[in-house]
């Protein structure tokens, strides 16, 4: 699978996109390189126009292979199962502590 669908567009990544993307210098971001960042931290912490954002650069389909390939403990029980159940529709079961950061 050809991984050019959005990239070009994503070359600027929106500024908007800062405080949810806080660890990393933004305009330093590969979209392809930190897909994995990018999509979790946006799935995570992002408002509806952010996620909507995220699914307009990357295929559904990448997103959801990212989400289960390489789980990052950056969600609240709400937001993953939110995620899992509802903007991905996975119905098999994941491991909620792979996922969902402890505050201990």
């Amino acid at each position: 699978m050809s991984l050019w669908y959005n990239l070009d567009i994503m070359k600027d990544i929106p500024t908007r996109l800062k405080g949810i993307l806080w660890s990393r210098e933004v305009e330093k971001l590969n979209p392809q390189k930190d897909k994995s960042y990018i999509i979790n931290q946006v799935l995570s912490f992002g408002s509806l126009k952010e996620v909507k954002w995220l699914f307009k650069k990357y295929p559904k389909k990448e997103i959801g292979k990212i989400f289960l390939s390489h789980p990052r403990k950056v969600y609240t029980p709400q937001s993953f199962n939110f995620v899992k159940n509802h903007l991905l529709k996975i119905t098999r079961k994941l491991s909620a502590s792979k996922y969902v950061k402890s505050l201990y």
